[in-house]
């Protein structure tokens, strides 16, 4: 770092990572925080997911918990749905504590029914890419061991082709519209099997119907599991671009923490008095953006999210946004820029709208400020990694598009090492390593409990974090170091240029 005058943490950069020790950095960005954001928060506040749920459900039992295709079920039904599914795991399929289970679901409302069940059960959860490949679905659920998937109709003559290779015994087969409101439960699904024929032939002869789980698991009871933070709740896959995936290892701690560090950070965009907020939750929940972001941070809050289950089609996406007044959305930067692209976007009522946040991606200046034109609403940005649980800094309320994703959140510390710069994270929502793999597990977790990330960035003065690239995306021109976000950032200014 060229600024002598910075902080200590910000000439790391010049130090070699593998002989540089720091027992604590100066989180000097605390005095920018949010007024009511803490330095810290406590992961001991519940003893594991299965807590935080079980209390949030009592606490918001009447409150709408999930909307999709036009059906809410409330808190309460979500306790009783997840319940019985928890149970027919426990009771029928006889899995034990920590035994995983895929989840191989786009966003409809049997993904949270299986996804408490399966946690209230003592199970882990692993999440799966609908769109998976037969090679990538084969080396998932052999690479975590799954003994049970739940999968949808649109993917099951995928799974035909790998199941016997994998140790999975329990298969579950769902259609989208399972559980919403007759007639629409038999409309929606035989549209996708007859009229749209997204459902392709298969055979798997000992499947079970998610409807006939739920109906069974209705009269068995779900036996008490003991949890502690330090159990594995999910193994998230990550990194199967380049390579072979690796299975992250989320324990409970993991993601009460970044829970605790999003919610505590989000009440920051919200008014005091505001109303039980709706969330437009169109990015898929089996992804850890959404999980956290979405699913547990609206769990523990008492919000209502707005399934959306093909973001793709933004003609249906933009007449959802029309169905109800909403509070918050989550999204990427090319949602955001489709949706702006897409007719009708114009005539939606973004009057309720208090916080819009992009993540998963770099976002552009030019969606950004787009975005504030048409809706009246900031456009802030987060990031993190899937190993981040995945929530690592956030934008301040309020704040224009300024280049920088953010301040570190509560109970986290970042600094900058290497000769290009890498980011490194420390905090209680980062993973305890690769499923399985302690070699590639070596190559990013540093001593005293830091992550390499494999961003390359900065920080500034005042706390603020700034990415510049992926390391692996850097391009050397004429010796000079090049980050395609850069250049893509400044071709997206162009008129002329969509995407």
């Amino acid at each position: 770092c060229p600024d002598t005058t910075a902080p200590q943490v910000l000439v790391a950069a010049q130090k070699n990572h593998d002989d540089w020790k720091e027992p604590n950095v100066d989180r000097y960005w605390l005095k920018n925080f949010p007024p009511g954001v803490p330095a810290d928060i406590n992961p001991a506040e519940y003893s594991s997911l299965k807590q935080m749920f079980e209390e949030s459900v009592a606490k918001y039992a009447d409150r709408a918990a999930y909307t999709n295709f036009g059906r809410t079920i409330t808190f309460r039904q979500l306790d009783a749905m997840s319940r019985a599914f928890g149970a027919w795991l426990q009771q029928e399929a006889r899995l034990q504590k920590g035994d995983r289970i895929a989840l191989m679901m786009p966003n409809c409302l049997q993904y949270p029914v299986a996804l408490f069940g399966a946690l209230r059960a003592g199970l882990t959860v692993v999440n799966t890419n609908p769109l998976y490949t037969v090679r990538e679905l084969e080396h998932q659920l052999k690479d975590s061991g799954a003994k049970a998937i739940v999968v949808f109709e649109q993917a099951a003559h995928v799974l035909e082709e790998c199941v016997e290779e994998t140790d999975v015994k329990t298969v579950i087969v769902t259609g989208v519209g399972d559980l919403l409101s007759f007639p629409k439960n038999v409309l929606v699904n035989a549209v996708l099997r007859y009229v749209k024929k997204q459902v392709k032939p298969y055979s798997l002869p000992t499947a079970r119907r998610f409807n006939d789980v739920m109906e069974q698991g209705k009269w068995v009871d779900l036996a008490p599991v003991a949890l502690t933070l330090d159990d594995v709740a999910f193994l998230q896959y990550t990194g199967g671009t380049t390579g072979v995936s690796k299975g992250a290892t989320l324990t409970h701690r993991n993601m009460v923490a970044n829970t605790l560090q999003a919610t505590a950070w989000l009440k920051s965009f919200l008014p005091g008095d505001a109303p039980p907020a709706t969330v437009i939750a169109a990015l898929p929940l089996y992804h850890i953006f959404a999980l956290t972001s979405c699913a547990f941070m609206w769990l523990r809050e008492g919000g209502n999210n707005l399934l959306i289950t093909n973001p793709r089609d933004m003609p249906g996406f933009v007449k959802e946004l029309k169905s109800q007044p909403f509070h918050v959305i989550f999204g990427v930067n090319t949602l955001y820029n489709g949706l702006m692209n897409t007719p009708g976007f114009e005539t939606v009522d973004f009057s309720n709208l208090k916080s819009a946040i992009a993540g998963g991606m770099a976002l552009q200046g030019a969606v950004a400020q787009r975005w504030k034109e048409k809706t009246g609403c900031v456009l802030s940005q987060g990031w993190g990694l899937t190993e981040t649980s995945p929530v690592a800094t956030m934008s301040l309320p309020d704040a224009d598009f300024n280049g920088a994703i953010g301040l570190p959140v509560s109970s986290t510390e970042i600094s900058i090492r290497d000769d290009v710069g890498e980011i490194c994270v420390r905090g209680p929502q980062v993973m305890r390593g690769y499923w399985n793999r302690p070699d590639e597990t070596a190559k990013v977790m540093l001593e005293g409990g830091w992550l390499k990330t494999g961003d390359i960035g900065r920080i500034d003065e005042q706390g603020f974090v700034y990415i510049q690239d992926r390391k692996k995306d850097m391009i050397l021109v004429s010796g000079f170091n090049v980050y395609p976000n850069e250049v893509e950032d400044v071709i997206a200014k162009h008129p002329g240029v969509l995407e």
